[in-house]
């Protein structure tokens, strides 16, 4: 048995999707669900704070290694399959 807490959001229909650890993911899963509301706690950031986020890190220096930001990604990715692509 195992026990999972999780703060899930519901989807447009919704459904809440629960990622299943990997021991349970053959055969039937006994679900006991105990839905209550989740508090609003964080405030998404607004247009300002992320500008000045942008700012901090181009004041670093950060992305300045970067000249080509297409092949950047590309190779960032290389390591890993990207969903629904081989």
């Amino acid at each position: 048995m195992s026990t999972i807490t999780a703060i899930l959001e519901a989807d447009v229909d919704g459904t809440l999707h629960l990622p299943v650890p990997q021991n349970l993911r053959r055969g039937k899963v006994k679900v006991i669900a105990s839905l209550e509301s989740e508090p609003e706690t964080a405030t998404p950031p607004s247009r300002e704070m992320a500008l000045a986020a942008l700012r901090q890190l181009q004041a670093r220096g950060t992305f300045k290694k970067i000249t080509d930001p297409v092949a950047w990604q590309r190779d960032l990715r290389r390591d890993r399959p990207l969903p629904g692509r081989d």
